[in-house]
């Protein structure tokens, strides 16, 4: 566990996660990187999925996971898209990519079909924990550009259209990729995360918990003390594809 005055961090719990920290508290389940497949999943008031929705980015593939998070008793879920979920593009949709505009339009469609389950595509969103606290959500689905997938970007200007949407007051960040050098280093010793969204969340001074995945091997927590007006920002790789474990994450409201 790792714990700050505001925080508490548990990324190897074996089943045996410690009780709700009370009413002064909100606990975050951080999942990511499924990829069409079910994990357990500890209990908690906010589940985050941080994309990798599908395994190779068809509605069918797709189903599985959502209809998975529906099932699970979270009182809010919030759920991006990554660079698998193809169906989820509407750039994939065109011609020149392959996959039928009726699927792409099913796709969004019923990723957004059910009142308990939030789907965000750069977009920010507003929720009430149990504990009657409102925080404030942003989620975005973007990458740069690795081989052929979705939501994914080729340049620092695209790049910078992207995280400049980020609302200035956002209080947890989900993106699909990690930010550079927090978590993203690969097996071949690369720091894959983007330069621009780390540069990005120096502007975000109340971001408190910023989930992430993408990287699979790089799974894990941090925790930076001098962030968000030195309460401390929580970073999670939240991808459970290598090891099934999800990271749970209680915020002092």
């Amino acid at each position: 566990m790792t714990e700050l005055e505001s925080a508490r961090v548990y990324t190897d719990f074996h089943h045996k996660l410690p009780p709700h920290p009370g009413s002064e508290w909100t606990r975050f389940v951080c999942i990511s990187d499924t990829h069409s497949r079910v994990f357990p999943v500890p209990p908690g008031d906010v589940l985050l999925h941080a994309g990798d929705l599908s395994s190779w980015g068809s509605l069918d593939e797709l189903r599985p996971t959502v209809e998975w998070l529906k099932s699970l008793e979270h009182p809010v879920k919030i759920m991006i898209a990554g660079n698998h979920d193809l169906c989820l593009d509407e750039q994939w949709g065109l011609q020149t990519y392959g996959i039928n505009p009726d699927d792409i339009r099913h796709a969004r469609a019923y990723v957004r079909s059910d009142a308990g389950l939030h789907y965000l595509e750069y977009e920010a969103f507003q929720f009430t924990a149990p504990s009657g606290r409102t925080w404030k959500v942003y989620g975005s689905p973007a990458a740069p550009i690795h081989v052929q997938g979705a939501f994914q970007y080729g340049t620092s200007e695209e790049a910078r259209a992207i995280y400049d949407r980020i609302p200035l007051d956002t209080e947890i960040l989900v993106t699909h990729t990690p930010p550079f050098m927090t978590q993203d280093r690969t097996r071949k010793g690369k720091n894959a995360g983007c330069q621009i969204l780390a540069s990005a969340l120096q502007q975000l001074p109340e971001c408190r918990l910023h989930v992430f995945g993408h990287i699979h091997e790089a799974n894990g927590a941090q925790t930076d003390t001098d962030a968000s007006g030195g309460t401390g920002r929580v970073f999670v790789n939240a991808a459970v594809a290598s090891h099934g474990n999800a990271i749970v994450v209680d915020l002092k409201n």
